[in-house]
């Protein structure tokens, strides 16, 4: 008994012991060499999108510097002198190892948008900018890109016809007659009733082939944005009386002209549905950070992309005031909100911005009738002003880049600005803006039954 219990307990030391040197043994093997940790390879560090922005915004800094104020950019194709709009650092792509390329918009003297590859070699925090290719003009490509399959990595393929037509734009210039209808509701007593009429400028001539109307009827004219009116006071006799104005059009493609400096007292000021300061104030500058002490022209671009990215078009609820409170808090609108929240914002930190309204001309048929008005805005930077399009732009991203900056041929401006104010006119006030009648009775205004539509005479 004795042997057997000692023998037993011999057994557990054994055991035990073996235990604890396996644990020993864990603990070691657990325990890289301190000689080991140091020879491990560090992971490469990944460039980062705010160093490629930083590396590109200072060597367009230090060359602008050197070439009197300009940034030269020369291709096989083009030799330009440009200013800054914006990085798209969204597009920053791998060429290979330790090479990598964005895109960045640039303007030329003439207005013109450029959208530019910019090449980049070296390691994070040492990059630099070994070639820039003119990529796009107002958004319409020279060339594609390509990855290949093997390496991943990225090659250009040319593009042979490049059209924006499929998206709604007539480039170069659109030949149209215009028909303006509306008709009067019936009455059973005074009305009156105010239509735009479309006068001729540098980007469009218009000549009135045929006016149908109704009532006493007066032209008159507001002396602040130079608008022209057919006031026409109603009576009973007049119910059901169509009104028809049908015009001749001449249109071609709006980009950037330069204009005096504008009247502060006209677009940097509230209007009654655009107010400036207070939290419109707060989001631009919070939109543009830094940007705050950058150019106009990079500043627009920054809150043009935040209204893009921001709001939805959506024809719900109270739409189509142009009431920026509206568009900022609900982040939907038609045309009229969109661009009313982008004056807002602009005029809110020193950038004139203004209003206009007309229709947009179909570009893929030939006649027939036109889906409402349509509106948009300009700003001023540079020494131009600036055509922008932002629900537009909103619909086809593809086409932002075009729309900053441009209007298509496809179009009739029938009035510009905002809080109107004319002689005679309604009882309740400046008229908001003007594409359809404005018709008032007993005081209140009153919707008439309106539309749009026209006969194209030709594309140029």
């Amino acid at each position: 008994m004795k042997l057997k219990k000692l023998d037993s307990t011999i057994r557990s030391v054994y055991y035990l012991l073996n235990y604890a040197f396996i644990l020993v043994f864990i603990g070691f093997a657990c325990q890289a060499p301190q000689k080991e940790v140091s020879e491990i390879t560090p992971t490469p560090k990944k460039v980062s999108i705010a160093e490629i922005e930083e590396g590109i915004n200072a060597y367009i800094a230090e060359k602008t510097k050197e070439n009197d104020g300009v940034f030269p950019v020369k291709d096989e194709e083009h030799d330009l002198k440009m200013k800054l709009v914006r990085v798209h650092t969204e597009y920053l792509s791998n060429l290979g190892p330790e090479r990598h390329f964005a895109c960045v918009d640039l303007v030329d003297e003439s207005g013109d948008v450029y959208d530019v590859d910019f090449f980049m070699e070296g390691k994070p925090g040492d990059m630099t900018v070994t070639q820039t290719t003119v990529h796009k003009l107002n958004g319409k490509p020279f060339y594609s890109w390509k990855q290949n399959k093997e390496d991943k990595t990225w090659y250009r393929i040319p593009l042979e016809q490049s059209s924006n037509q499929l998206l709604g734009i007539v480039e170069g210039a659109d030949s149209f007659e215009f028909y303006y209808r509306s008709q009067v509701p019936d009455l059973s007593g005074d009305a009156k009733m105010w239509i735009p009429v479309a006068v001729s400028d540098h980007y469009q001539t218009v000549q009135v082939l045929d006016m149908k109307l109704a009532g006493i009827t007066q032209e008159i004219e507001d002396a602040k944005f130079g608008n022209r009116f057919i006031y026409m006071e109603l009576g009973p006799e007049d119910s059901g009386k169509e009104i028809l104005v049908t015009y001749s059009v001449e249109r071609r493609e709006k980009g950037p002209y330069e204009a005096p400096e504008p009247d502060d007292e006209l677009y940097l000021v509230s209007n009654r549905l655009m107010p400036i300061g207070g939290r419109f104030e707060e989001i631009a500058k919070e939109v543009l950070g830094p940007k705050i002490n950058d150019s106009h022209l990079i500043q627009a671009r920054a809150l043009y992309d935040y209204i893009i990215d921001n709001m939805r078009y959506m024809k719900f609820g109270d739409y189509g005031n142009g009431d920026s409170n509206y568009a900022c808090d609900s982040k939907t609108g038609n045309c009229s909100e969109f661009h009313s929240f982008f004056i807002s914002l602009a005029r809110s930190v020193g950038i004139p911005a203004r209003f206009a309204i007309g229709a947009s001309i179909p570009s893929d048929r030939d006649e027939g009738g036109i889906d409402g008005y349509h509106c948009w805005a300009e700003f001023y930077a540079e020494g131009k002003w600036w055509p922008v399009d932002i629900s537009e732009a909103n619909k086809y991203t593809a086409l932002a880049t075009y729309y900053f900056g441009r209007h298509p041929a496809n179009r009739i401006e029938l009035s510009r600005g905002r809080d109107l104010e004319v002689n005679p006119g309604p009882e309740s006030g400046p008229i908001n803006f003007i594409a359809f009648p404005y018709l008032e009775i007993d005081g209140k205004e009153v919707k008439a039954n309106s539309s749009f539509s026209f006969l194209r005479k030709g594309k140029s």
